[in-house]
């Protein structure tokens, strides 16, 4: 069997390469980065390295890789000859990868009428709808039509820490030793891919929507006030009493809406957020705020894992947040200057002023009691600076 997986970093080569060859897959990589690309096909082999006391390793057989910009004909026919497609490049570059998926599903569909299932594996709601409203940019009419019949694009949530690193191996991936792959098996082409891992579910909604809302928030969270202390890794911020307390609390917020908006019962989703408190405060992986706090205009969106929680936390339950508003001011706090998002927020705070900024990045109406928790927490930490 063959996977094409594009993207070839940490996330990539240590979470969905793993599970492909554990389940019996030749996994081809697509990748812009010479140095990978070549390195994998010099050695067919790489190493993933659990983050925790064993340091157990695992070596990652049965790999190739392909350079997208240098072979792109290549890349199409693997696709037309694959039987999975996966990605994790994330959520900006999906665009600029559907043209090659675009050939390569137009070449399979005039050789065979075997289905095919494109998965995208982003640190988004939506990554492979996403992707396939982009490819289907590439195709006519009558290919779409065509395509609907032969290919899935089935949604998924996907969960694991992989730390930013820099290893003498530029192959080695070091992980944390937890993992969640979740697809929506409704929009399969064809029968499940047989990947060892994946769970299949009807409804992806209630998994993304607990995942984006508890993992990706936590960490948000996290990061946003560890800058804001001055603490260097997210680690450290996890074992800062205060630092934790926020976490906590602001995870506490979504998991009471989450438990009332999709019935997840109320116990085993507190002991889901103790783990992924457990996961964030890992001593074995040492993850810089900065980079999780990385692009924070994306992270201030309506719909992402700051806002959207706080909204719904008041529009489920019936009462205003206090520890999501915190995350969210302290997020519009951050300012550090090697990150180009939060540069252009500080300066429209500057020059239009935080109530301006707060409508601009978050679209909440300046009416809505919401936004003025958010305006009067800003404050208040600005005045305590």
């Amino acid at each position: 069997m063959l996977a094409v997986h594009f993207g070839a970093g940490n996330i990539g080569r240590g979470f969905i390469g793993k599970l492909l060859y554990q389940s019996g897959f030749e996994t081809c990589f697509v990748d812009v980065n010479k140095e990978i690309v070549n390195l994998l096909n010099e050695r067919g082999e790489y190493s993933v390295v659990l983050a925790d006391s064993s340091q157990e390793a695992f070596t990652v057989k049965n790999v190739r890789a392909l350079n997208s910009q240098e072979q792109p004909d290549a890349v199409v026919d693997a696709i037309a000859n694959a039987d999975l497609v996966t990605t994790a490049v994330g959520p900006n570059i999906l665009p600029f990868i559907a043209g090659l998926i675009a050939k390569g599903l137009r070449q399979r569909s005039q050789t065979t009428d075997r289905p095919l299932n494109i998965i995208a594996c982003e640190n988004m709601i939506g990554g492979s709808t996403l992707l396939k409203e982009k490819v289907y940019e590439h195709v006519s009419g009558d290919e779409k039509a065509a395509f609907d019949k032969q290919f899935g694009f089935p949604d998924a949530a996907v969960d694991r820490i992989v730390p930013n690193q820099q290893n003498e191996d530029k192959l080695m991936v070091m992980v944390e030793p937890f993992y969640e792959w979740v697809v929506e098996e409704t929009k399969l082409a064809g029968e499940k891919p047989p990947v060892q891992g994946i769970t299949f579910v009807t409804d992806l909604i209630p998994y993304i929507e607990r995942k984006l809302f508890t993992v990706n928030t936590g960490h948000a969270v996290a990061a946003y006030f560890g800058y804001l202390f001055g603490i260097p890794t997210i680690n450290e911020a996890m074992a800062n009493s205060q630092v934790y307390e926020l976490v906590k609390q602001a995870l506490e917020e979504s998991g009471e809406f989450l438990v009332a908006k999709y019935g997840f019962d109320a116990e085993t989703h507190a002991a889901y957020i103790q783990k992924i408190l457990q996961r964030f405060a890992n001593p074995y992986i040492s993850d810089e705020v900065t980079r999780v706090a990385r692009s924070p205009i994306r992270k201030l969106g309506p719909n992402d894992r700051l806002v959207s929680p706080a909204k719904q936390y008041a529009e489920v339950v019936g009462k205003q947040p206090v520890y999501l508003v915190k995350a969210i001011a302290a997020a519009l706090l951050y300012d550090y200057q090697g990150d180009d998002e939060a540069t252009a927020v500080q300066t429209t705070i500057q020059q239009n002023g935080i109530a301006a900024a707060i409508e601009q990045y978050t679209q909440l109406d300046q009416n809505d009691s919401l936004f003025q928790a958010i305006l009067d927490q800003y404050q208040q930490f600005q005045a305590e600076k």
